[in-house]
This record gives structure tokens, sequence and C-alpha cells, in this order.
């Protein structure tokens, strides 16, 4: 009992709805089966229900992930792949962690954090955060 407790509360709002939608497409299907409505109609209606659902999940789910990005890579001068590697390390992970991850070794991910170091001109990793958080702002505060 306490595992189920434990999920995610957006587990459970996924599950939900999922759900809610499998009640309502049964309701549409029986009123299709006995002739009270076209089946056309009731595959514009499984269509649109779908069309909504991705695209909430869409937003739901990526739009999140812009909102994780606080550093701007043109400004910095890094790749994508040492761009989320810079996050993860503002983020307080180990290089282990950080190889885990990313799904990458241990030796690819100390190689990406000597690139970023070497690309921002630091030695240390919190030098390196810093370093990025103030290159970030001074260039977006001149932009204005």
């Amino acid at each position: 009992m306490k595992t189920l407790l434990k999920i995610d509360r957006s587990y459970w709002l996924y599950g939900s709805i999922i759900g809610i939608l499998l009640v309502i497409l049964e309701i549409i299907h029986y009123k299709a089966m006995v002739r009270e409505l076209r089946i056309e109609v009731f595959g514009i209606i499984i269509g649109v229900l779908f069309l909504l659902f991705g695209t909430w999940i869409g937003v739901h789910f990526f739009s999140k992930k812009k909102q994780g990005e606080k550093y701007d890579a043109v400004k910095l001068g890094l790749s994508k792949r040492e761009m989320e590697v810079l996050q993860l390390i503002a983020d307080g992970h180990s290089n282990q962690e950080i190889a885990d991850l990313l799904f990458v070794s241990l030796n690819t991910a100390k190689t990406h954090i000597s690139h970023i170091y070497a690309k921002l001109g630091v030695s240390r990793r919190t030098q390196a955060v810093q370093k990025a958080q103030a290159m970030t702002l001074s260039t977006s505060s001149q932009s204005r």
C-alpha cells in the first residue's frame, strides 16, 4: 500500500485521464453499435480525442524541458551535449552520476567536463556554473 502512495502525482493524473477517455470511448462505441451514431462520426470523435490528448501530453512534458534550460548555448559557445553536462553540474551531480544519467562512460563525462572548463576558461565546477550564469545574464541584459 505504501508504494501506491509514493507514486508520482503525474502518473495518477495520466492514469485517471486515460481511464476517463476509455469510458467515454466505450460509451461512444456503444452508441455507434446500436446505430444511434454513425460509424464515421465515431472515428472523428476518436481522432479528436487522441489529438487533444496528444497535444496536452506534448505541452505538459516538453514545456518542462524548455523551462529547465538556464543557459544559452550560443552565448557560451558550448555544444548541446556540453550544455546538458553543464546543467547536471549545476544541479550538483557527480561525474559518475552525470555519466549514468547521460548513458555514457565516466571517461566521456570527464571529457565533456574538461571541454566545458576549457571553453569557459575555468578550472572548477563552481567556477563553470558561476561563469555560465554571469555570461548568460550579462548578455541578456545588454540586449534589452
